[in-house]
C-alpha cells in the first residue's frame, strides 16, 4: 500500500513536521520512500527479516512514521511502546515481544533497557543524541543507519520491492501492547491485512480526502494513531506530525488543518475552557454565549430529527456564528472540517456543543483488538450518542448478553504467546469478544453503552453504568478533569472528582481565590459549593439508585506517572480506588448524608 501510494504520487506533499527552528518543514512521498527504504535496508544488516520484531520507543514524531515503515519494509514487524512507559514494564514489552532491535528516541530511553532483562535485544538505534560506544547494548544513531542502508541500496537498488513483493498479507505487522487498564499488558498481533483494510475502509466513507491536511498529535505507540497512518498512506493525505501535546493549540493555528482526530479529554479541555471563559466574568458577554449554543442546539436538534431548519433560526445562527462560535472556529486553527473523538467514550453533551457550534465531532469505536477503526459516524451523517455505522464489510452483532462481537479482516491474528487467553475472547463462530455492551439502532448505527467488566452492582442488587454518569457529568461542570463513579457492592454511590488545573485557576480569578495554589483553591469551601451545585443538578438526571450521595475533590489531577490513566488518556479505575482508598472509604464511614 505504501509503494502504491508512492508510485502514484512522488512529488506531493506526504508529511510534515517541526525544523530544527520550529518552523514546519514538508517531505514528498519520494523523500519519506527514500528514508523508509535506506532504514529498511539498514535494518537487513542487522539480520531482521520476516516478521521480526524490532521495538520503537519514542514519542509521536516524523522518525516514527519513517521508522514504522522502514521496519516493515523490511520484513519485520512494529512492537510500539509508549515513551512515558517505565523501565520495567518497557523491558518487559521488549523481552515479551522478543524484538531483537529498539529505536529509542534518545539516550534516557535507550537507558530503560536492562541488559540482563532483555537478552534477544541486540542493538538499540538512536533518533537523538550521541551513540554512547561503552554501551552494554551497541548503539548507533538513526542517521547511520540510513546511511548504512543507502550503501546496500546502491548495490542492490531492487532489495526493498523485493522484500515487499514476498510479505503476505497474513503477516504480522505490529505488536501492540494492550494499555492495561486491567493486569498486565498483553501483545496483540496486528496483520498487514487489517491495517489495508483500515486504510481503504476510511477512504471509502470519506473520514480521509486528498484535499485534507491533517494534524496528527495522538500517540503513534497506539492502534488510533497507527490505523490514521494507513488512511493518510491509502488515500494520500498530507500530514502533520508533532506529537507534543503542549504545542497542540500553537500548531492548530500554524498548519490550519482540516481534520484532526483525539481522545475525548481533548475535547473537553477545549469545552471546559471555552466555557468557563464565557461565563465567568457574567454579564452581556455570558449572556450572549448562552444564547448562541441555545440557538446552536435549537437548529442542531432540528437537523438531528431529520426536519428542515427555518429561515428565521438560520438568520438567527448566522449572528451566533458571527458573534461566539468563529472564535471558537479560529482556535481551532479555521479551516476544520472534520473532527474524529475515540478510544474512550465523549459525552453526548459535549459532542452537541460542538456540533451546534458547526464543529462536528463524530464519534468512532474500535479496539486495540481490532485495529482500531470498526465503526465511525459519516462525515455530514452525524447521529451524536452513537458511534456510528460498522466500517466496510465489518461484521458486528449484539451476543446475548449485550456484549458487542466482531468478525472480520481487521480483527488480530491473536495475543502473543497467550493461546488461551487468545481462545477465551473468541466465539466458536470466530467472532471476536469485545467487553464492551452495547445495541444497533434500526439505522446500523453502533451505540455503545458500557464497558461489561465496570458495570457496577450495587448492595440492593441494582445495576448502574460509571461511564454514562461521568459523561453526564464532565458536560455538567466546565471545571472537571476527570471523574469516576463508586458504588460496587456498596450501598449508595459516590463521586471522585479532579479538576482541571488551567480552568481552576481561570475560575478562580474572578474571586477571593484569585493567585491561590491549585491544592488550596481545591480544598476550598466555594470549589465544593460550586462542584456541589453541578452534582445536585446532575442527580435530576439519573435514576434514584444512581443518585450521588457524597463526592470528593482530590487535591490533585490524576497522571500517566501514578498509573493513574493510560496513555491514551483511560482512566484506570481500580488504581484509581487503591491510590485514594482512605478517602473512598471516609465517604462510607458512619452516617449517610445527603447531599
Amino acid at each position: 500500500m505504501f509503494l502504491q501510494r508512492v508510485a502514484a504520487t512522488p512529488d506531493t506533499q506526504a508529511f510534515g513536521g517541526p525544523g530544527p527552528d520550529g518552523t514546519p518543514v514538508w517531505f514528498t512521498w519520494r523523500q519519506i520512500s527514500d528514508r523508509a527504504s535506506a532504514i529498511a535496508a539498514g535494518l537487513t544488516t542487522l539480520g531482521v527479516g520476516s516478521e521480526e520484531r524490532v521495538a520503537i520507543l519514542a514519542s509521536t514524531r516524523l522518525d516514527w512514521v519513517v521508522t514504522d515503515l522502514g521496519i516493515m519494509c523490511a520484513g519485520g514487524a512494529t512492537t510500539t511502546v509508549y515513551p512515558t512507559t517505565e523501565p520495567e514494564d518497557a523491558c518487559f514489552i521488549v523481552s515479551d515481544s522478543g524484538s531483537t532491535v529498539l529505536f529509542a528516541e534518545n539516550p534516557d530511553q535507550a537507558a530503560k533497557m536492562d541488559p540482563a532483562a532483555v537478552p534477544a535485544l541486540r542493538q538499540i538505534i538512536l533518533f537523538d543524541g550521541e551513540a554512547d560506544p561503552e554501551a552494554a547494548i551497541p548503539q548507533i544513531t538513526l542517521a547511520e543507519l540510513e546511511l548504512r542502508g543507502a550503501g546496500v541500496l546502491a548495490e542492490r537498488p531492487g532489495l526493498v520491492s523485493e522484500i515487499v513483493a514476498g510479505i503476505e498479507p497474513s503477516a504480522l505487522a505490529t505488536l501492540i501492547y494492550t494499555s492495561g487498564t486491567t493486569g498486565r499488558p498483553k501483545g496483540v498481533e496486528l496483520l498487514h491485512r487489517g491495517w489495508c483494510w483500515e486504510g481503504v475502509a476510511q477512504g471509502d466513507v470519506g473520514v480521509l480526502l486528498g484535499s485534507d491536511t491533517q494534524f496528527l498529535w495522538l500517540p503513534l505507540s497506539h492502534s488510533f494513531g497507527k490505523t490514521l497512518l494507513c488512511g493518510i498512506i491509502h488515500v494520500g493525505v498530507p500530514t502533520y506530525v508533532d506529537g507534543r501535546v503542549d504545542k497542540i493549540i500553537d500548531n492548530l493555528a500554524l498548519i490550519k488543518p482540516t481534520l484532526m482526530c483525539a481522545a475525548p479529554r481533548i475535547f473537553e479541555k477545549v469545552y471546559n475552557r471555552v466555557v468557563t471563559q464565557a461565563t465567568s466574568a457574567g454579564g452581556a458577554k455570558a449572556k450572549i454565549f448562552g444564547w448562541a449554543v441555545r440557538t446552536g442546539k435549537a437548529k442542531l436538534a432540528l437537523e438531528q430529527a431529520g426536519k428542515p431548519v427555518p429561515g428565521g433560526l438560520n438568520f438567527k445562527y448566522g449572528i451566533a456564528h458571527k458573534l461566539v462560535f468563529s472564535k471558537l472556529h479560529e482556535r481551532l486553527g479555521g479551516n476544520i472540517r472534520y473532527m474524529v473523538s475515540g478510544s474512550a467514550p465523549l459525552s453526548v453533551p459535549i459532542a452537541e456543543f460542538f456540533a451546534a457550534a458547526g464543529l462536528p465531532v463524530s464519534e468512532g469505536y474500535g479496539l486495540t483488538e481490532s485495529s482500531a477503526g470498526n465503526t465511525v459516524n459519516r462525515p455530514g451523517a452525524l447521529k451524536i450518542g452513537t458511534v456510528g455505522p460498522p466500517l466496510a464489510d465489518l461484521e458486528v452483532k449484539i451476543d446475548t448478553d449485550g456484549e458487542i462481537l466482531l468478525r472480520g479482516a481487521p480483527v488480530m491474528r491473536g495475543y502473543h504467546n497467550l493461546p488461551e487467553e487468545t481462545k477465551a475472547v473468541f466465539t466458536e463462530e470466530g467472532f471476536f469478544r469485545t467487553g464492551d455492551i452495547g445495541e444497533i439502532d434500526a439505522d446500523g448505527h453502533v451505540k455503545i453503552t458500557d464497558r461489561k467488566k465496570d458495570l457496577v452492582k450495587t448492595s440492593g442488587g441494582k445495576y448502574i453504568a460509571p461511564s454514562h454518569i461521568e459523561g453526564l457529568f464532565k458536560a455538567l461542570c466546565p471545571l472537571t478533569s476527570q471523574v469516576l463513579v463508586i458504588g460496587q457492592a456498596r450501598n449508595y454511590v459516590t463521586m471522585v472528582i479532579t479538576l482541571d488545573p488551567e480552568s481552576v485557576t481561570a475560575w478562580a480569578a474572578n474571586g477571593p481565590l484569585a493567585g491561590k495554589p491549585y491544592a488550596e483553591i481545591v480544598a476550598s469551601s466555594e470549589a465544593e459549593a460550586y462542584v456541589g451545585g453541578f452534582v445536585k443538578e446532575l442527580n435530576t438526571k439519573v435514576n434514584r439508585w444512581e443518585t450521588i450521595k457524597k463526592f470528593i475533590i482530590l487535591p490533585r489531577d490524576l497522571t500517566i506517572e501514578d498509573g493513574e490513566i493510560t496513555p491514551s488518556l483511560k482512566l484506570k479505575r481500580r488504581v484509581v480506588e487503591e491510590n485514594f482508598k482512605p478517602q473512598i472509604e471516609a465517604m462510607y464511614a458512619g452516617s449517610l448524608a445527603e447531599i
